[in-house]
């Protein structure tokens, strides 16, 4: 695999607060990185400076293949105001503003993408409805939509699973399991230690200043769990305990 972005020697923090230093890492083509950390550990922090919406402390980016036209992104549901006046279909289109023809509508082609990428997302038959109606899975499986249509090398997302059902949670995975069979990064925020990590190649665990990124075996263990504040020594100790007796079961 090559890399899409190459990370070296990064802090990343403000002026007055250094959240970690020392990152170095490449996010590479046809891989799924998984960001966790305590609140306050810099999680979103990075996620706004892959976008360029903020500049590192110390450190180099760099993009072998030059930067990316677009980044693939979707914020937390938190920051998603349903209540603006859209449509499912009209959301999604917005991934395809480049298709816009010069009365700023959808060219034949674009069009089609919006209606597959609707019906990959699972939401074909609600295209027509407004987003103030839609319970918390159907808009991220609409916003899941839009972001296939930006068709991106870098796909970044914020805490996806947030507020949505275990089936939504796994029709999502599996587009996700889709973007890494093509050959694109992506890099998932996740709140917890779940089976999301099944999905996942690589692991950045934030926290106590530090930044730790290897595979998922390596990084997530549970004792930088605890070193990194993530966990108290007795939830890490449960951790291992249900690990042991699930192997054991198996």
């Amino acid at each position: 695999m090559s890399a899409v972005l190459e990370i070296r020697n990064l802090a990343l923090g403000y002026p007055e607060l250094t959240l970690f230093r020392g990152l170095s890492m490449d996010v590479e083509r046809g891989s799924t990185l998984a960001i966790l950390g305590a609140n306050g550990s810099g999680k979103s922090t990075l996620v706004k400076m892959l976008l360029g919406l903020m500049a590192p402390l110390s450190g180099k980016l760099s993009w072998p293949d030059g930067p990316p036209k677009e980044i693939g992104y979707l914020a937390q549901m938190t920051e998603f105001d349903r209540r603006f006046p859209l449509r499912v279909r009209d959301l999604v289109a917005m991934g395809a503003w480049k298709g816009f023809g010069l009365g700023g509508r959808l060219d034949r082609r674009a069009s089609a993408k919006v209606s597959s990428a609707m019906d990959a997302a699972g939401v074909f038959d609600i295209a027509y409805r407004s987003l103030h109606t839609l319970s918390g899975g159907q808009l991220q499986r609409a916003l899941f939509a839009r972001v296939i249509m930006q068709n991106a090398p870098l796909i970044l997302l914020d805490e996806p699973f947030a507020a949505v059902d275990q089936t939504t949670e796994a029709h999502l995975l599996s587009l996700i399991d889709r973007w890494r069979d093509e050959g694109r990064a992506v890099v998932l925020v996740v709140h917890d230690l779940s089976s999301v990590l099944d999905h996942c190649d690589n692991a950045l665990l934030l926290g106590n200043g530090e930044a730790c990124h290897g595979s998922v075996d390596a990084i997530l263990t549970p004792e930088r769990l605890v070193a990194q504040n993530y966990l108290s020594k007795s939830q890490a100790s449960w951790m291992f305990r249900a690990s042991q007796e699930e192997a054991v079961h198996v």
